[in-house]
């Protein structure tokens, strides 16, 4: 069992996402999307820093060098935060005007993966799962997504998780983290609003896959055959991502959103923060992108 969620990060952004806990620094990294901005974020002290885009951020990693790689609406950049400067890394994103960037992680492979999204109401299956390299090209490695979300990998990196928020399912892959190469695809769960549309993910040090229920208020902990181990309780009608965090990855955040009914947010008026427990179990460390 874990322990209640506190909140650590009051800042009730419209679309809080990405949480990555930096080793380095001992902090964890968070975007609003909708709000345009990157937080830097103390597990004990709260918020740090944030810094503004001109575009929606959509998801985040480390990097070697200790910049950021950002996803942002229709192109990946790094971003240093000690200077805040910006260095265009893949600009080619030539999906319709109404689609953009959306979940994004550096895998095994020291690649960052990034899918994408179809922001009309319809939510048509046009969006892809790119990967791109410290060169600043890019490949598509699937395609057919409403919504691109949910990319985590197992401790071993042998193993890739992915979901669709609006099939809604997760699927599985076997994963090479050598080349990035992915294959035997496999659908390991059918989710709906009540069980909890998959948004976020993480893998924990057991290779199980957590996943933010953002419609249901729950983080879902499935086993790699997306048999359901765990159904927990958070404090917000609307989680977008849990992320192991702490010096031995036994803490674990989850962001949320502030787009629920009035009545919803007026029950959880914390919505748009970051919140932090203790886990019942350790998480599997994530990579730094290679070369950058």
């Amino acid at each position: 069992m874990m322990e209640p969620f506190r909140c650590i990060a009051d800042l009730r952004g419209e679309l809080m996402e990405s949480p990555v806990w930096d080793d380095r620094r001992q902090t964890l990294f968070a975007c609003d999307i909708e709000g345009r901005r990157i937080y830097e974020i103390d597990l004990d002290r709260g918020p740090l820093r944030e810094w503004s885009f001109d575009s929606k951020v959509a998801s985040l990693g480390l990097t070697e060098s200790g910049r950021l790689v950002v996803a942002l609406s229709r192109e990946v950049v790094l971003f240093d935060p000690e200077t805040g400067s910006q260095e265009a890394l893949w600009s080619a994103f030539d999906e319709p005007a109404t689609s953009r960037l959306n979940d994004g992680k550096v895998g095994p492979d020291g690649a960052f993966w990034v899918g994408s999204m179809d922001g009309r109401p319809e939510r048509e299956p046009i969006s892809r799962l790119y990967r791109v390299t410290g060169d600043g090209n890019a490949s598509v490695k699937a395609d057919g997504f409403r919504i691109s979300n949910g990319l985590a990998w197992t401790a071993d990196g042998r193993t890739m998780f992915h979901t669709d928020s609006r099939g809604p399912w997760i699927d599985r892959y076997d994963f090479d983290p050598e080349t990035g190469g992915v294959s035997g695809r496999k659908r390991i769960r059918d989710l709906d609003e009540q069980s909890g549309r998959p948004d976020g993910g993480a893998c924990d040090a057991g290779g199980a896959y957590w996943s933010a229920g953002v419609s249901a208020g729950v983080l879902n902990r499935f086993d790699r055959d997306g048999n359901l181990l765990e159904k927990i309780p958070v404090p917000v009608p609307a989680p977008t991502m849990p992320c192991f965090c702490g010096p031995d990855l036994t803490l674990l955040a989850i962001t949320s959103h502030r787009q629920v009914p009035g009545a919803a947010l007026d029950a959880a008026p914390l919505s748009g923060g970051v919140f932090l427990a203790a886990a019942s179990v350790a998480g599997a460390a994530v990579h730094r992108m290679r070369g950058v």
